[in-house]
C-alpha cells in the first residue's frame, strides 16, 4: 500500500525535483556571471572598482541563504512593468535570483583565490614580453584560472542545488513542497517515512556524482 502510494506520487515527485533542478541551473549562470565580473573589479588596480567588489563579496557571502531568500521573494514585485507590458516574476524565480547572490559572491572569492594562486614568475615573465594587462589576463592567466576554479565551482553547484530545498519555504511548488502535499494527502506515517527518505535519495543520487567528479578534477589538477 505505501510503495503503492509512493508510485502514484512518483510523477509529481519527479516534476517538483525538475523545479529545484531548474532553478539550481538558473542561479549557477547568473551567479558565475556576476561572480566572474565582481571578482574582476576585486583585482583591479583602481581602489574605487576593488572597494564595491569586496563590499559585494563580505555581504553575500555572510548573509543567511533563507533570509536572501525571503528578502527576494517579498521584496521584489510580483510583476515587472515594461512599456505597455507587464512581465510575470514568479516566486520561483525571486528564489533564483535570492541564490544568485551567494552564489555570485562565492564565485568572485574563487576567481580571486584561482588568480592569486598562479605563480608570480608568470606575471612577471608576461611583464618582460611586453604583454599588456587585457593580453596577460586572456592568454595566460584566464585559461590557467578556469582549470583551477572547475573544482570549487561544481562543489558550489551542489550546494546550490541543495540549497533549493529553501524554495519551499515561500511557496515554491517544489520537490520538498510536493513531498508534504503528498504526506499530508496519504496520511500515514508509513508513507511520510518513506516519501522524505526518497526525497533524501533524489537529492544524493543528483548531487554524488557531482561531488565525485569533482574529487577527481581536484587530483588531475593538483599539479598545474
Amino acid at each position: 500500500m505505501v510503495i503503492e502510494a509512493l508510485w502514484q506520487w512518483s510523477p509529481a515527485l519527479a516534476v517538483g525535483f525538475a523545479q529545484n533542478i531548474l532553478i539550481s541551473l538558473l542561479a549557477i549562470a547568473i551567479g558565475s556571471l556576476l561572480g566572474l565580473l565582481v571578482g574582476a573589479l576585486g583585482v583591479s588596480p583602481l581602489r574605487i572598482l576593488r572597494l564595491p567588489a569586496r563590499l559585494w563579496v563580505q555581504l553575500f557571502r555572510n548573509a543567511p541563504w533563507l533570509v536572501l531568500i525571503y528578502f527576494s521573494t517579498y521584496v521584489f514585485p510580483f510583476e515587472i512593468h515594461v512599456g505597455s507590458y507587464y512581465l510575470p516574476f514568479p516566486d520561483w524565480l525571486k528564489v533564483t535570483v535570492g541564490l544568485a547572490l551567494p552564489a555570485s559572491a562565492n564565485v568572485a572569492e574563487i576567481f580571486r583565490g584561482a588568480i592569486g594562486s598562479i605563480p608570480g614568475t608568470q606575471w612577471e615573465a608576461a611583464r618582460s614580453l611586453a604583454f599588456s594587462r587585457g593580453q596577460l589576463f586572456r592568454e595566460i592567466i584566464l585559461p590557467q584560472c578556469f582549470k583551477r576554479m572547475l573544482p570549487p565551482w561544481m562543489n558550489l553547484y551542489a550546494v546550490i542545488t541543495m540549497g533549493t530545498a529553501l524554495a519551499s519555504l515561500v511557496g515554491v511548488h517544489d520537490l520538498i513542497d510536493t513531498a508534504q502535499i503528498a504526506s499530508n494527502t496519504v496520511n500515514r506515517s508509513a508513507f511520510t517515512v518513506l516519501i522524505y527518505f526518497s526525497v533524501l535519495a533524489l537529492f544524493f543520487v543528483y548531487c554524488y556524482p557531482i561531488s565525485r567528479l569533482t574529487q577527481r578534477l581536484e587530483r588531475r589538477y593538483a599539479f598545474y
